[in-house]
């Protein structure tokens, strides 16, 4: 049914087009710049200013579309070609006046670049992986001078810290070219000075552990340089003794996963005494492990090795069968008084985690005592200090005995000592 109306889909058409040209001239790239760039120098240095006209500019650029354009120009002042050279180089007219590369270079001068928008809201290249998100000028860095390089480095670290910036951008440092050249490294220097000094070393240590950045920051060193010393020590004599410490510590725990794992296989294999103790001499040694971490991973491998019965009054005596036969393998790794402690604190812990071993603990000791694991000074400093609340007052209780028998025999010999001394006088 004809309503009598008459359509004009050719006008209608025509008019569309017209607004769909109009805009993309608007929103080329030579247009976006020359606006920017005049609505900056006419601010001049007053970043208050600069944030007004950029906020409102918004309403009339897209800048997630030229997102690229926007920050080269914020950052370097100028649109930046594929490798960071300047393309309006040599014509300071298409170039803004005020820049971070022009700012003094303290962290206080470029802070306040960081909270201008759209600085402050979204600083990256959009992803289809959110967490991969990426900063394009970090691929640039060799383009640039060492004191841009530093600034940047300075406004990253507090993008960091702000949140605005998302932590795995940091891999656009791992590139190789700029690893090579050791550029990665000292812009990380800055960058992580940036970082703690607004917020603190466990909050940045957190964010790159949940990043699992932690495992690739020897990344920032060529291949035959990525080892933790090296990184330690670079970092440290830097001023980054905590972000030092941190790749260490990492590597510690991931060095114990690894020794754990392989000693639970090799006691599982039934492996001779003297194989897996030449094993863990040699871990020990290659990576700096302490006896008092060592003796802890042992006991722990060896509860873990086993299928314990579930009633009390059997498990005892089926722990005591079987740490009677591993008590050696201890015995060479508790030489120290405070390995000694570590394991009396594992025994503790572990009964009492454990409820059907709750009044196996002094046997346990005493076994230990009788294939000299333990010494009766560790014994009796751990039932002196009590240094563990966790069921302290039943084994104490447990122990009370066998500990009055210790202070016994050690009153005895200092009498016999004593009586000695006295004939020979």
């Amino acid at each position: 049914m004809n309503s009598g109306k008459q359509q004009k889909p050719v006008l209608t058409g025509h008019r569309f087009k017209t607004r769909k040209r109009d805009e993309k001239e608007k929103f080329e790239p030579t247009v976006f710049r020359d606006t920017i760039v005049s609505g900056l120098n006419e601010a001049g240095g007053d970043l208050d200013a600069v944030a007004k006209f950029l906020d409102a500019t918004g309403s009339r650029l897209d800048y997630r579309r030229y997102a690229d354009a926007l920050f080269d120009i914020l950052i370097a002042g100028s649109m930046l070609a594929p490798g960071g050279t300047r393309i309006d180089e040599g014509d300071r007219t298409k170039a803004a006046a005020h820049c971070v590369f022009t700012a003094e270079e303290s962290h206080a001068a470029l802070r306040l670049y960081a909270q201008v928008p759209p600085v402050s809201t979204s600083w990256t290249t959009p992803h289809p992986k959110p967490t991969e998100r990426r900063l394009p000028l970090l691929l640039f860095l060799k383009a640039f001078s060492e004191s841009e390089r530093a600034k940047l480095a300075t406004l990253t670290g507090v993008l960091l810290a702000g949140g605005t910036l998302p932590p795995p951008i940091i891999c656009s440092l791992f590139t190789e070219s700029l690893v090579k050249e050791g550029i990665s490294a000292a812009f990380a220097v800055k960058m992580f000075k940036a970082w703690i000094a607004e917020r603190d070393a466990t909050a940045v240590t957190s964010s790159l552990r949940k990043a699992n950045l932690d495992k690739r920051l020897l990344e920032l060193f060529p291949a035959n340089k990525r080892t933790v010393e090296h990184f330690c020590r670079y970092f440290g004599e830097r001023g980054l003794t905590e972000l030092a410490d941190f790749l260490r510590l990492q590597q510690s725990l991931g060095t114990r996963r690894e020794l754990q794992r392989e000693l639970q296989e090799r006691l599982s294999q039934r492996r001779p005494l003297k194989e897996v103790v030449l094993y863990v001499k040699e871990e020990m040694k290659r990576s700096e492990l302490p006896e008092q971490v060592v003796v802890g991973l042992l006991w722990s491998c060896l509860m873990n090795a086993v299928e314990w019965n579930k009633k009390e009054e059997v498990v005892t005596e089926q722990a005591l069968r079987h740490l009677k036969l591993h008590a050696p393998l201890l015995a060479v790794f508790s030489t120290q008084a405070q390995s000694e402690l570590v394991l009396l604190l594992k025994i503790q812990d572990f009964c009492y985690d454990n409820i059907r071993f709750m009044k196996a603990f002094s046997r346990i000791v005493v076994l230990f005592y009788k294939a000299d694991v333990l010494g009766e000074e560790a014994i009796l400093k751990w039932y002196r200090d009590a240094p563990a609340a966790r069921g302290k007052s039943v084994f104490l209780e447990q122990m009370r005995k066998f500990v009055e028998w210790l202070q016994n025999a050690e009153e005895e010999s200092e009498d016999e000592e004593d009586e000695e001394d006295e004939e020979e006088d």
